[in-house]
């Protein structure tokens, strides 16, 4: 059976950054680079972003031994079936319920549509609804199911290649995993972290809000987090981390670009991948309260306003 984490978190003390933005969309990624270094076509004091809307994500077989009968999956960063760490879609049939079966990675997932359980093979059945976090211990012996509207989530791994594995090649590599639903996550405003910044006249209460999923975001190495932006707020986030990858895992938002042809409205399941050779810069602009999932090396720094 899985367990809940502690939910205590740390106050993150950092220094929120009022740079100008300056950004450029470019052509020179596609959306399985690794985006772990930044490219050498990156604009220096630039952000450089790679929009992938959801309706353009190319889907594949998640498990090519099962072919169509087993979920689809498309890369969204990074490339699962190499040792890249990778972020990836992955999009399962009505009622769909996997054998037992073990994976050579572990991995981390988020729930974006429907419901999915996953669990030991005996475990009652927990739904996780949309917003939901969990991860799978390389090596545990475990069972998957989704259902309702969508059935989509987004899963992380550290290194690949991802391989789904018989149950006969069990082994415990000293990971616990972890269910946390969307309803017991705990959120941290303005008053409780100094992530986030206020523009004058917004109450803590009324703005963006954050919780941290998993890694130390105070320190240098790779932490992922989930972001909460109301609507009619506008966030700017700034992060000296070479690259950041953020996908929307719920409501509908722009990303801020100089191009207004990119400026497209962006639903659960988008990725926007941002590199840089100095700092990072993006602004988001939610046309309704919006979720999104971010992965960076170091503190990402929220700056808060209210939108014109």
């Amino acid at each position: 059976m899985r367990r809940s984490p502690d939910h205590a978190k740390p106050l993150i003390t950092c220094h929120v950054l009022l740079a100008s933005l300056a950004f450029a969309v470019s052509g020179c990624t596609s959306p399985s680079r690794s985006y772990e270094e930044a490219p050498s076509c990156a604009v220096a004091e630039a952000t450089s972003l790679t929009v992938v809307p959801y309706n353009d994500v190319d889907w594949g077989a998640l498990n090519p031994a099962r072919g169509d009968a087993g979920p689809r999956a498309a890369d969204l960063w990074g490339d699962r079936t190499t040792t890249d760490a990778t972020g990836f879609l992955v999009r399962f049939a009505e009622g769909f319920s996997s054998p037992p079966h073990i994976h050579n990675t572990t991995y981390r997932g988020v729930v974006i549509e429907g419901l999915v359980h996953n669990d030991d093979p005996g475990a009652e059945e927990s739904w996780m609804a949309p917003g939901s976090y969990w991860t799978q211990p390389a090596g545990e012996v475990h069972i998957t199911s989704a259902k309702g509207e969508g059935r989509v989530a987004y899963i992380e791994i550290q290194h690949g290649p991802y391989l789904v594995m018989p149950p006969e090649e069990a082994a415990d590599n000293g990971e616990r995993a972890i269910n946390v639903h969307a309803g017991n996550l705990v959120w941290l405003d303005a008053s409780a972290t100094r992530w986030i910044t206020l523009a004058d006249g917004i109450l803590a209460s009324d703005g963006p809000r954050v919780t941290f999923l998993w890694g130390n975001p105070q320190d240098q190495h790779a932490a992922g987090s989930l972001i909460e932006i109301p609507a009619g707020y506008t966030i700017t986030l700034n992060s000296a981390s070479r690259s950041v990858q953020t996908v929307v895992i719920k409501g509908a938002t722009r990303v801020g670009t100089s191009s207004p042809e990119d400026s497209r409205v962006l639903t659960p399941g988008s990725f926007v991948g941002a590199v840089s050779e100095d700092e990072i810069a993006m602004t988001w602009v939610p046309a309704e309260t919006t979720w999104l999932y971010v992965r960076a090396r170091g503190p990402v720094e929220i700056h808060a306003a209210v939108s014109r």
